[in-house]
């Protein structure tokens, strides 16, 4: 929801800065922005008991969304919001911000699987020769 809003504040309202123009902060926005929706929208399948290759499918389900989420979000600057307007750059930095949360969330998932886990008894009754 934070996203929308922040998507769909007037052009008119942002300050002008000569340097942002520069190192485009406003791609690295969208980056960071749709790296952390996808990131948090993952967490919950990421920590879940199900298995691994379903939690990919959900990953890449989630980037996907969330790719087209930068689309919509698009159309919607250009058509409703004042002073906004459609940039195809900043459908690429929302995409890159979903592919790299997608990277992340797999790493996590590979990194998550080759922990070893101790039940409650401390796996006291595993044959441990």
């Amino acid at each position: 929801m934070l996203s929308l809003v922040l998507f769909c504040v007037p052009g008119s309202t942002f300050p002008k800065n000569p340097l942002w123009a520069v190192i485009q902060a406003d791609k690295w926005a969208h980056v960071i922005l749709f790296f952390i929706l996808c990131f948090l929208f993952a967490r919950p399948f990421r920590n879940s008991g199900i298995e691994a290759a379903s939690r990919h499918k959900w990953f890449l389900l989630i980037m996907l969304l969330g790719i087209g989420y930068a689309v919509i979000i698009e159309f919607v600057q250009k058509y409703w919001v004042p002073n906004r307007s459609y940039e195809t750059w900043d459908i690429a930095a929302g995409s890159a911000g979903c592919f790299l949360a997608w990277l992340n969330n797999k790493r996590l998932l590979v990194r998550g699987r080759s922990v070893k886990k101790i039940g409650p008894d401390g796996n006291r009754d595993r044959n441990q020769n």
